[in-house]
């Protein structure tokens, strides 16, 4: 008779490993922590360090793409129609003897506008380039007909460029100043503390990306920057508040450290934090999308871009800087460094759950517990066997 031998299938580790991520990530929805933010906040703290070296260097270095409303200066403008912005650019320059600071072609179809910025230029040198160019390129008005009314100009003076300058920098002072007194008065002074720190290593980043890239940055920008700060203020606020709630009477009890409750707000919060980020983005995109591709509106577009730059940004302070910031300077004080080596002897086993029940441990006396009871009949009393004492303690006589 022979035997057929089966052997068992092998362990299916990959879908194992794919279930673990899925539990992982059923963590974070169902609010049970999954991402340990808190214990790598040195990698976060030297990304950050990074993107601020960059960001300063790249401002120190290449400086920033000031727009006519803060040096002040000349821009003409017209339809763009079938003209190319280097011919055109020629013609200005032949024209005026003025070499342009920048020459380009915004929005797309009927709606694309050439634009040409210079420094300050005289009414007299305004004239010559717009004769200029509808002689030699006979750009179309909004009636189709070519005219030198298609092309418009505007002019910001110097000392209205440092007017714009001054506000600029006293609103966001401003800003600052109302946003931390209100996060001390609100929560606590090391949450404004870090609040702040993440917000201006927003600013910091953001302001980095402008000058690396070379974007303009206009009055609608600043707009935008505040707008955007705001929006990163807020959401700081939301985890902290959060924070607040899970260590409130954290020094009580050995059950968890203040890291570790902060850690757990963070995940508490962490995909309303991301779905906020993401439902902000969508009307942004959407409006670049109106103001770049189909109108070419320069405002709307300066806008958009500094909103999107700025959620993204904001996501990563909100939830990588600002808490583990605000750990580390918590548990700079001595009771919370104390607290951490009670929470780490507690769990090897020494002392109790709550703090101050060591001095009660220590003035309670056992007696020998019972090995068996008698059993005895139904009318008699329940009574431990002979030689055995009840179990129960009661603190020594004062």
């Amino acid at each position: 008779m022979s035997s057929t031998k089966i052997s068992a299938p092998a362990a299916p580790v990959a879908s194992d490993d794919v279930a673990g991520d899925v539990r992982g990530w059923e963590r974070i929805y169902t609010r049970e922590g999954a991402i340990d933010f808190v214990g790598r906040r040195k990698i976060w703290y030297l990304i950050t360090l990074a993107f601020v070296a960059i960001s300063i260097v790249a401002m120190l270095l290449r400086g920033f793409n000031l727009g006519i409303d803060f040096e002040g200066g000349t821009k003409m403008s017209m339809p763009a129609g079938d003209l190319v912005a280097e011919q055109v650019e020629e013609t200005f320059i032949d024209a005026t003897g003025v070499t342009p600071e920048l020459t380009q072609i915004v929005g797309a179809g009927d709606a694309r506008t050439l634009e040409i910025n210079s420094q300050h230029l005289t009414q007299e040198q305004i004239d010559q380039a717009r004769q200029s160019i509808f002689d030699k390129h006979q750009p179309l008005d909004q009636e189709g007909v070519p005219s030198p009314d298609a092309i418009g100009d505007s002019t910001v003076s110097e000392s209205w460029g440092d007017t714009i300058t001054q506000r600029m920098l006293l609103a966001m002072a401003a800003f600052l100043i109302a946003a931390a007194v209100y996060v001390a008065l609100r929560l606590q002074r090391e949450m404004a503390v870090a609040a702040m720190v993440a917000l201006l290593v927003d600013g910091v980043v953001i302001m980095g990306i402008y000058a690396l890239f070379g974007l303009e940055v206009t009055p609608a920008m600043i707009i935008g920057l505040l707008t955007v700060l705001t929006f990163s203020i807020y959401d700081t606020v939301i985890v902290f508040d959060k924070v607040k709630e899970n260590t409130s009477g954290v020094l009580e009890s050995r059950r968890s450290t203040y890291a570790e409750e902060a850690n757990l707000a963070l995940n508490q919060t962490v995909m309303r934090s991301i779905s906020t980020s993401v439902i902000s983005a969508l009307p942004i995109i959407a409006l670049m999308i109106v103001a770049v591709w189909m109108l070419g509106v320069g405002t709307l577009r300066d806008l958009a871009l500094i909103q999107l730059i700025g959620v993204i940004e904001g996501i990563f302070s909100s939830l990588f800087l600002a808490t583990p910031l605000l750990v580390s300077l918590v548990e700079r004080q001595k009771k919370y460094r104390r607290h951490n080596e009670q929470v780490a002897a507690y769990r090897d086993g020494q002392g109790s759950e709550l703090v101050g029940d060591d001095e009660v441990e220590a003035t309670k006396r056992t007696v020998t517990t019972p090995a068996a009871y008698h059993v005895a009949d139904s009318n008699d009393e329940i009574a431990p066997r002979e030689g055995t004492g009840t179990a129960t303690w009661r603190p020594n006589a004062r």
